[in-house]
Order: C-alpha cells, then structure tokens, then sequence
C-alpha cells in the first residue's frame, strides 16, 4: 500500500492512498462468504455456492462493493497511522480508482488535531478577590442554622409574612381544571418564594378556611409556562419560633457547648469556601490568559458538533427537566436567539481550545495520571452525579469512558502546572500561594471540566 498526505489547512488533511489488489484478497473471500450465507441458488447448497455462480448471478460489482467497504477502514487506518496524524471524527472517502484485479485507490479528507506550540507562560498574573469573611457573614450563616431548627406552632389568626400555612391549590386554564392541576395539604412558608409567583399576596391576610384566586404562570407540569387561574385555600395556620442563640443552642445544633465556638467554626467554614473559590477565580483567570497566548485554529466540523451537543443538552436534558422550553429560557434570560448563539459558539469555541491546549501540555510535560488521582476524580464524579462510586465506576467501564475520566484529570494537573508558574495576587495587593493545596489539581479538573463541557464527546462523534 501506498499513501500520501496532504494538507488543506491547519486543521484538515487529505489522505491518498493506492492499494495493489492482491491486498484485497481477504476482503474478497470474506464478501463471497458474506454472500453465500445472504443467497440461495438453485441447485447448490446454502454457503456451498462458487463464486463464479456468485459472479454470474449478482455480479461481479457487488462482490467488489462488499469487499472494497470491507477493506477500506483497515486501509485508511494504516493511512493514518504512516501519516502520523490525530483524526477527529469520521473522514470524507472517495474512492478515484477501482480496476479489478489491479488496484484501489482512494482519497480520505478528515479533520485533524491541529499542532500547537506551548506558548511560554511563566509571566501570566492574575488579580483575584480577597479572603474576607465579616462578622456579618458569621451572623448570617448561625442564622441560616437557627432557621433549620426553627419549630412550628398552629395559631389562630391571619397568615402573616414568615408564617407555614397549609394550602389545597386548584389550578384552571381556559377555564378548565388542568389533570394535574389539583394539590392538596402543601406546606408553604409566606415569602419564601418557593411555589407559585403570586401565591404570597393571596394567603397573606387569610386565616385557616379562608380562599383567593389568582393569576400565575406555571413553571411545571403539563401546561408549564402557560397563564394559569390559580385558587388557594388556607386549611392551616402555623408561627415559626426560632430558638435562642445560646450555648444551649449551640449544643443542640452542633457538636460545640458554647456559641463563641460554634461561631468560629462558622467564621472557619466560611474562609474554606472563599478560600476554594479564590483558588478556582484564579484557575479560571490564568487559564484565560494561558489561551490569549496560543495560537489554537479550530476544526469547522469539530466546532459545529461541538455547538449542536450544547444545544441539545441545554434544550433536551437541563431545561426539560425544569419544564422550559427554549424559547421561555431565553426570555428568562434576557437574550435574544442571535446572542444566545453567538453566546453558545464563544463557550465551544473556548472549551475546544481549552482542551487542545492543555492535551498538548500534557504531552509536553510527559505528565501521567496515578491511579489515586483516578479514584479520587471517580469519586467526585459520583457524588456529583448523585451515584455510588461502584455504580459509577461500572457506568464508566460499561460506556467505554474511562479514557475520557482520564482525560479530564491530566488536563486538571497540565492547568495546575501553568497556575503555580503564574503570579497570582488578591485585591489587597497579597500573593496568594496555591501550592499547598492539596486538592489543586482536583478542583484544576473541575475548572477544565467546567470550560470544556462536550467537547470531548463533540471530538470522539
């Protein structure tokens, strides 16, 4: 076999290949085979048929066919492999030349990985936010804790803003009663904002038996988004008393005897999460300037894969599962289809740079991945998942995606990499020093993977 290549731009190739036809012999005997078993001819038995019968029957060209489909991809892939190139996604063949009994040649034209030169990085600095964590924010998180151990107590009186009433809820469009427009003895907290929009002024002012109607949008069931006549009735009243910050409150919530120190474990917990938060900031930013110094083309096909699968995920999982149609959400949103999609194809664009990026930093650092460092990226992504680490780990193995898992952590360490090189300080003008943080390249994942999104499953279609 003999193979060639060509380029067509930085992102896409031409292969030419010529195979001599004994190279096809394989492919011959297994289409008369294929043939055989496909066929009945009168006077030989199943599978026994020759194939100069075969020839004469269904002719020769059908043999070829078989054969030459057969054959092409084993053809195509030693094409590939001599050429030293990284395909993405299915080539384009066209067969130019077929002489039986002499040759095959064909032409394969299929996006590539273009070659990117690592550019330097060491002078990347970032500016993130402060850790600062207030005495308001202590307050506002041990209150956010007595809410949780707040008791209920029925009363006699008019709902009132903060009060748990008890409601059956019957809701009309067109005048109709939807099927599932019927609830009855939910609990609602008034202002808590967590049922219908409209819902608090109607039961504010009522005592238990009283009734009102009002006009809402649904956000789900079978009539989401639709203008809906919604009347409530108040079966219960109930007052929430919170208890009393004390110690003795302290030791009912938490493992803590005394108030002062259930605060400072909040003041603790506090800096933790703005400390996980400089540190993804950070991540986020260098990464920003990481990619504004690489030249990085983009495949078309790649990209318009890529654009399809978020706007599928969007519209057919994430919104679905809301009860949003597309169209809602852009008007929730603010955006018009037009800056939806050129939102859309910024975020493909970024995520396929990011991810040819830091695969070619990857390769350049000789980097590796420990079978620790997959564990602990398995477990994150169960739990993220809402799945037990075995069933996910079998859901990985099953799917054949457990080079992907792998992926997605050597990105995570080629990021952590580019980030300790960088120079990072808060907006007090303090170095921040992420080196000491044990989970760095795991969060670097979880940053990546957060950019990158579909990409690699756009890359692998």
């Amino acid at each position: 076999m003999k193979s060639a290549v060509e380029t067509l731009n930085p992102t896409r190739v031409r292969l030419t290949v010529e195979v001599p036809f004994e190279e096809l012999k394989d492919s011959l005997d297994a289409a008369y085979k294929k043939i055989n078993q496909q066929v009945t001819v009168k006077g030989f038995r199943k599978g026994k048929i020759p194939a100069r019968v075969i020839d004469q029957r269904f002719g020769r060209g059908a043999v070829l066919e078989e054969a030459v489909n057969d054959a092409l991809p084993k053809f195509y892939n030693e094409a590939v492999n001599e050429a030293e190139v990284n395909p993405l996604g299915q080539p384009e063949v066209d067969i130019t030349e077929l002489k039986d009994g002499e040759l095959l040649a064909f032409t394969a034209e299929v996006d590539v990985r273009p070659t990117i030169e690592i550019p330097d990085y060491s002078g990347i600095e970032v500016e993130v936010d402060a850790i600062e964590v207030t005495d308001e924010d202590v307050e506002k998180s041990v209150e956010q804790l007595r809410e949780r151990f707040a008791s209920t107590n029925p009363v006699e009186r008019a709902a009132a803003e903060g009060d748990v009433v008890t409601v059956d809820l019957t809701a009309k469009v067109d005048g109709e009663v939807l099927p599932d427009g019927i609830a009855d003895g939910v609990s609602y907290t008034i202002g808590s904002g967590e049922l219908l929009d409209g819902i608090d002024a109607a039961v504010t002012g009522l005592e238990a038996g009283g009734e009102a109607t009002f006009t809402s949008e649904l956000k789900g069931g079978s009539a989401a988004g639709k203008e809906a006549e919604v009347t409530v009735k108040v079966t219960a009243v109930a007052a929430r008393e919170l208890p009393e910050l004390d110690d003795e409150f302290a030791q009912m919530a938490s493992e803590f005897d005394t108030l002062d120190e259930l605060k400072a474990d909040s003041r603790k917990r506090l800096e933790n999460m703005k400390q996980f938060d400089q540190a993804t900031q950070a991540q986020e930013r260098v990464l920003e300037k990481f990619l504004e110094l690489a030249e990085i083309p983009v495949p078309e096909k790649l990209l318009e894969d890529e654009v399809n699968t978020r706007k599928h995920n969007l519209e057919h999982h994430q919104l679905g599962q809301m009860g949003l149609s597309l169209e809602k959400y852009l008007e929730l949103q603010g955006k018009t289809v037009e800056e939806f999609e050129a939102e859309t194809k910024e975020q493909a664009v970024k995520g396929i740079k990011t991810q040819f990026l830091l695969d070619e930093l990857v390769s350049t650092e000789k980097l590796n991945v420990e079978q620790d460092e997959l564990t602990e990226h398995l477990f994150r992504r169960a739990a993220s998942s809402g799945m037990s680490p075995d069933q996910f780990a079998q859901a990985v193995v099953q799917g054949g995606q457990v080079p992907m898992l792998v992926g997605e952590v050597a990105r995570g360490k080629a990021l952590a990499v580019v980030v300790e090189a960088a120079k990072v300080v808060d907006t007090n003008g303090e170095v921040v020093d992420l080196s000491d943080d044990e989970d760095e390249v795991e969060a670097a994942a979880e940053t990546v993977e957060a950019v990158t999104g579909e990409a690699e499953a756009a890359e692998e279609k």
